[in-house]
């Protein structure tokens, strides 16, 4: 059904923060594609949660790629900071940046993969500009700055218009979705042409094994018709 195989990214802000290491090996053994660390500062959004030493903390937990969205303003200010954590790919936001192309290009200085990052309010078409120096656009399905916030349907008519910008240009760029992804919306997300899903709340369960969750999120895509991307 789907000519881009589905990823998922579970969002550490949603695990166990007394067990983070094991909450991350878990989902790196369960099959999870990449760990999605969200990082606040209380000031672009209205929460605080950390810092690259926890990054750097739980990196020898986890293989997979470490996916990290800065929900800080002007990222490029931190990046000495963060370019040593571990991460592997760093997602910016649009409206963060007083120069978001001077932004992009010192990731891709220090040979770090880019994302360029939309809240709900931001037109998709801010994103298409700067598509072809990136890895990967993400599209908010919340207002960021909360995990467990309910997925904006709404949201997914930018998905399509990216989704179609990315495969006219011929592009190797990720689409991302990130907020309220569970069986369902994953399914919607993907149809709408997602190729990566973060998923918090819904991996993260207090009363589900991270296997289970992220099995259930696999079948639901499967059995939709989508196919989900091997790990490697």
């Amino acid at each position: 059904m789907a000519s881009h195989p589905v990823r998922i990214a579970p969002s550490v802000l949603a695990a166990n923060f007394g067990r983070l290491t094991d909450d991350v090996a878990a989902a790196d053994a369960a099959g999870a594609h990449y760990l999605h660390f969200d990082v606040m500062d209380g000031h672009f959004v209205p929460n605080l949660s950390f810092g690259p030493a926890v990054i750097r903390s739980v990196r020898s937990a986890s293989a997979r790629p470490f996916d990290v969205h800065l929900m800080v303003t002007e990222p490029v200010r931190h990046l000495d900071l963060f370019l040593t954590s571990g991460g592997d790919l760093f997602t910016i936001h649009a409206e963060a940046c007083a120069d978001v192309g001077k932004t992009v290009e010192a990731l891709r200085s220090a040979k770090k993969r880019v994302g360029l990052a939309i809240k709900p309010g931001t037109p998709a078409a801010t994103i298409v500009p700067h598509l072809p120096r990136l890895d990967l656009a993400l599209v908010m399905t919340v207002e960021p700055g909360w995990g467990g916030q309910a997925f904006m349907p709404e949201m997914l008519e930018k998905v399509r218009l990216l989704r179609r910008a990315i495969d006219e240009a011929g592009l190797d760029v990720r689409l991302q979705v990130d907020g309220g992804i569970n069986a369902d919306t994953a399914v919607a997300a993907a149809a709408a042409g997602a190729d990566v899903l973060v998923a918090g709340s819904s991996v993260f369960a207090p009363c589900q094994e991270v296997a289970a969750a992220l099995g259930s999120l696999r079948q639901a895509l499967m059995q939709a018709g989508f196919a989900v991307a091997p790990v490697a």
